[in-house]
């Protein structure tokens, strides 16, 4: 008994660890899902779903509703909350970004690099604000978004490179960046000026504009703050006499923040 182990495969990964995980990802995609309903759109067994969703409920990371659908329990919010709390960015920079949303009258974020994506790590939500309501802890592509881009620019062009290559560079509307050569002109852009621009690049009618956080060190990795906001609210005009100048005056703050939170 001592001696059994999980089967692995030719990679050293155990494999039940993959499947169980692979379910938690498509709850996550689709809310609420029956075992049937995830038997078929995994291709699995529906004994194997069974037991995998048995054991997580029992373990309360998923929960199972009185229509027999099952979806993911607020476990997942505990643990990623403390996760972010225990991040000097996010201590540091949190009620900057409320104080930029307010002045701004916009939609306020940050974000961060983790594993060559984009996680929306906090966001703010004024009353006159428009976005497309991403949730926190939201990973997406790096190149769709300002703060990708802004998070890009602090990264080497063969980081860039090696990042299309793993992850590809998928369109999200029309004016989506999909050639690397191209995203590498807009990051040197990007570099050169101090600040990013998302031109309805990920949703049609959103512009954003973001910097990066300077100056944080190796164990904090690339972060960024940017506003977002329908287009005709965020002309060239408002983003370079206004914009600019008030997210680079927070973007201080917070790396002196962040800096005194290390030490």
């Amino acid at each position: 008994m001592g001696n059994e182990r999980d089967p692995v495969d030719s990679d050293n990964r155990v494999k039940a660890v993959h499947k169980t995980f692979t379910i938690i990802e498509y709850l996550h995609d689709h809310s609420r899902c029956t075992v049937s309903e995830l038997a078929e759109g995994l291709n699995m067994p529906a004994s194997t779903v069974t037991v995998h969703l048995q054991t997580l409920n029992d373990l309360g990371y998923v929960i199972r509703a009185e229509d027999g659908t099952y979806r993911l329990s607020l476990r997942f919010l505990e643990y990623g909350g403390q996760t972010r709390n225990e991040l000097d960015i996010y201590l540091a920079a949190h009620p900057q970004i409320d104080k930029l949303s307010r002045e701004t009258e916009e939609v306020a974020t940050m974000g961060v690099k983790e594993q060559d994506q984009r996680v929306l790590l906090y966001r703010t939500e004024p009353i006159k604000g428009i976005s497309d309501n991403a949730p926190v802890g939201e990973h997406t592509d790096l190149h769709w978004t300002a703060l990708g881009k802004a998070l890009l620019s602090r990264m080497t062009d063969s980081e860039i490179v090696a990042i299309a290559d793993s992850y590809g560079l998928p369109k999200a509307t029309e004016n989506t960046i999909t050639d690397v050569e191209d995203l590498l002109a807009e990051i040197s852009v990007v570099r050169e000026r101090g600040y990013s621009i998302e031109d309805e690049e990920r949703i049609e009618g959103i512009r954003s504009v973001a910097v990066p956080i300077r100056n944080l060190g190796p164990e904090t990795g690339p972060a960024a703050i940017s506003v977002a906001g329908p287009k005709h609210r965020f002309s060239d005009e408002r983003i370079e006499t206004e914009l600019v100048d008030t997210l680079q005056d927070v973007e201080n703050v917070i790396e002196l923040q962040c800096n005194h939170y290390r030490n």
